[in-house]
């Protein structure tokens, strides 16, 4: 694990975002050469080619935090995870149904479900039988332990669900950013194609995208196709083993669509590179990728759920340039940006934007890496 970690001063946190969204930084790494260059994500357009394809992760996040107080008036709060299937008279233990996917097909969530996996704060107290009072529309109420220490929670109240969300929840922003949510947040925490919800944490490589950036890379003749990954709490978790190997990675819900397979088929056919726009756009192309059966040598469409760990050495077959944020240390995102562009290569380039003053993490600066 130490050959993923560097010090970063307090500093370099993004605790906000920069006020437009294309003005961020965008270092360059050339990992053929380990060259780097300082640009603009305006930029962007610029590196990719005709006959490329750009690829975006288009999960939405959702309001999933909950604050309330239990009924001695002590605070609490619950993290919404993902939805469970209602069936009236089961046990609270049975199996999700399409996991982490509160959509209904058109991007938005319908009255249900009540039922969700939750992480609870604290943990100690919210055993079950115990209710959370979030508003006097709102109640969360704690079913039954869960693996992990999350807890199967019922949401309580006469409001449909997604109205008693979208009034009382609030948007889960990273531990690291030290602060309360804002209304700011809502609209920026978010990207700009974001249209399947089911995110506790915005896949931040597309929030530099504007819809005049996004354009201007259609005129290019850059295609562009969408998959979804749902990103979990577990995104923050730390490595807490010496050796990666000995780590657990945790597990989200994916879709590749037969559109995005087919792009990628298209793409690869034509001698173009296939741009993975972040970490979770890249853990689910290399899911989806086949090396046996009639999809050999292709990207698979269908859905599933992924707990691939990429890290050193592993051989990218579905991606050839990523972009990405700037990760936390020691970091099983970091450690996949290493695999793709070289870990010493990706250390220098690291160093390089700690000394250049660039911003860090969800709402920090960005990087991408080519061939």
């Amino acid at each position: 694990m130490d050959d993923f970690d560097y010090a970063l001063p307090p500093d370099r946190i993004a605790r906000y975002p920069v006020a437009r969204r294309s003005d961020s930084r965008l270092l360059v790494l050339h990992r053929s050469t380990g060259r780097t260059e300082h640009l603009r994500f305006r930029d962007l357009p610029e590196l990719a080619a005709p006959g490329d394809l750009l690829v975006v992760n288009d999960s939405r996040v959702f309001p999933a935090r909950l604050c309330g107080r239990k009924p001695t008036g002590a605070p609490a709060e619950v993290l919404l995870v993902r939805p469970l299937e209602d069936h009236p008279g089961d046990g609270p233990a049975d199996r999700c149904g399409a996991p982490g996917d509160m959509s209904d097909g058109s991007g938005k969530v319908p009255d249900g479900p009540r039922r969700w996996e939750a992480l609870v704060r604290p943990g100690a107290k919210l055993k079950p039988g115990r209710v959370v009072v979030v508003a006097p529309q709102l109640s969360v109420r704690i079913l039954d332990g869960a693996p992990g220490g999350a807890r199967i929670v019922a949401l309580e109240g006469p409001l449909p669900v997604r109205t008693a969300l979208e009034r009382f929840g609030r948007t889960p922003l990273p531990p690291y950013l030290g602060r309360e949510d804002e209304p700011l947040d809502r609209e920026r925490y978010q990207t700009v194609y974001a249209r399947r919800e089911g995110s506790v944490a915005a896949p931040t490589a597309g929030l530099h995208f504007t819809d005049a950036l996004l354009a201007a890379i259609d005129a290019r003749g850059v295609a562009r196709t969408a998959v979804t990954l749902h990103v979990g709490p577990g995104t923050f978790r730390p490595v807490d083993a010496q050796d990666p190997a000995d780590h657990r990675m945790h597990a989200e819900a994916y879709e590749v669509p037969p559109a995005a397979a087919e792009a990628h088929r298209r793409c690869r056919d034509g001698a173009g590179r296939v741009w993975a726009v972040g970490t979770t756009v890249a853990r689910t192309l290399e899911t989806a990728w086949s090396e046996a059966g009639p999809d050999h040598g292709r990207l698979r469409s269908g859905s599933g759920i992924t707990d691939l760990f990429i890290r050193p050495p592993y051989r990218f077959r579905a991606v050839d340039c990523l972009v990405t944020n700037f990760h936390l240390p020691r970091s099983t995102l970091l450690m996949l940006v290493s695999a793709f562009g070289g870990t010493d290569a990706v250390r220098n380039a690291y160093a390089q934007a700690v000394e250049a003053g660039y911003r860090f993490y969800s709402y920090g600066d960005a990087m991408a890496v080519v061939p």
